[in-house]
């Protein structure tokens, strides 16, 4: 999944493009999260139970902090990705997998959750990832929250990785900018480092590790140049190589309208209802994690008016959270599209 071994070169090579943080650190900012990488987290970490459960309580805990989270959902996966998919299934024990995007029953639950919690839900007409980085590009959120590295080189200025919600978590953010900056090389430069290290949408070339690939792109600027200047016998290329059809995916934005994002207060009794019909959470726990959720968000927010008394600056306000945020254009689709396969009409 994603860029293979990107995470560790950019500690080695560009160690000024990270910078760790608290979750809290992140009050009053808007955070679109590639849901499949949230959903998946959940599966591996406890595999008998739903991943609704864990997504209820992460959901929580980024809204008892007052960050703004944004879920956005796969749709139909590229044609180049079929080969990545069909291998992960395999790993998994999985005879199939989805190159349909049709909703799961399960991803069907994970929208009625997030609906019911109030927060906006996004379908993307292809990766998530993609959207995403096409969301932060264009200024209507603030940064992807996401353990996939290739929404970098989809272009997303601002990466988190590891925003849970685990206690005294730290979290890595990674900025596009200086990471450029720090490698010498354009975006488009960084596309094809990228596939030269290995992505979900072509082969790469054997035996070319991160370094080398590196220093190929920094000398020569473009895969067509290092295949011109490479041992073809110890790094060969492989056949057919679709190395064009990747850059084309990673370069060309997703085709959506802006999005109209509103948050609203949880609905109580609904979430009480939902998840204990559907044996997600017993009752009693789930009214006892939201009325935590009042009293931290309560607590935080004190905090936070305490901290702008003595001279700090970092406040939200509740009429600042429960609102609309930058309304442009026509909607993409959201969760009543995706239960109803229809697109909302365009806002006006």
């Amino acid at each position: 999944m994603g860029i293979t071994k990107l995470a560790d070169l950019i500690r080695s090579a560009a160690p000024d493009a990270l910078s760790y943080k608290d979750i809290s650190d992140y009050t009053g900012q808007v955070i679109a999260l590639d849901t499949s990488i949230v959903v998946n987290q959940f599966r591996a970490m406890t595999p008998k139970l739903s991943p609704v459960r864990g997504v209820f309580f992460r959901t929580l805990t980024f809204l008892e902090h007052d960050i703004k989270p944004v879920f956005v959902f796969d749709g139909k996966p590229p044609w180049e990705k079929r080969a990545a998919l069909k291998k992960r299934a395999e790993a998994a024990g999985r005879n199939s997998f989805n190159c349909t995007g049709a909703a799961s029953s399960q991803t069907k639950d994970c929208l009625q959750l997030l609906k019911l919690l109030g927060v906006p839900v996004i379908q993307a007409p292809g990766d998530a990832e993609a959207l995403c980085a096409q969301l932060v590009k264009e200024g209507t959120v603030d940064a992807v929250a996401s353990e996939d590295m290739d929404t970098l080189p989809f272009g997303a200025n601002v990466l988190i990785r590891q925003l849970n919600a685990k206690r005294d978590s730290e979290v890595t953010e990674y900025s596009l900018p200086k990471l450029l900056e720090k490698l010498d090389i354009e975006h488009e430069e960084f596309v094809d480092l990228c596939i030269l290290l290995g992505c979900d949408y072509c082969d790469k070339i054997a035996g070319l590790g991160p370094k080398n690939a590196l220093t190929l792109i920094q000398k020569h600027r473009t895969i067509e140049n290092v295949v011109l200047h490479i041992n073809r016998e110890k790094h060969p290329v492989p056949h057919s190589w679709k190395y064009k059809e990747a850059r084309k995916i990673f370069l060309e934005a997703p085709e959506t309208g802006a999005p109209e994002l509103i948050w609203t207060e949880p609905d109580e009794e609904a979430l009480v209802k939902f998840l204990r019909d559907f044996k997600f959470l017993k009752e009693d726990r789930v009214r006892h994690r939201l009325e935590k959720f009042h009293q931290m968000r309560e607590s935080k927010r004190e905090e936070r008016e305490k901290e702008r008394a003595a001279g700090h600056s970092r406040q939200t306000h509740m009429e600042d959270f429960f609102r609309v945020t930058r309304k442009r254009g026509k909607p993409v689709e959201t969760a009543d599209s995706l239960n109803n396969n229809t697109k909302r009409p365009k806002s006006k």
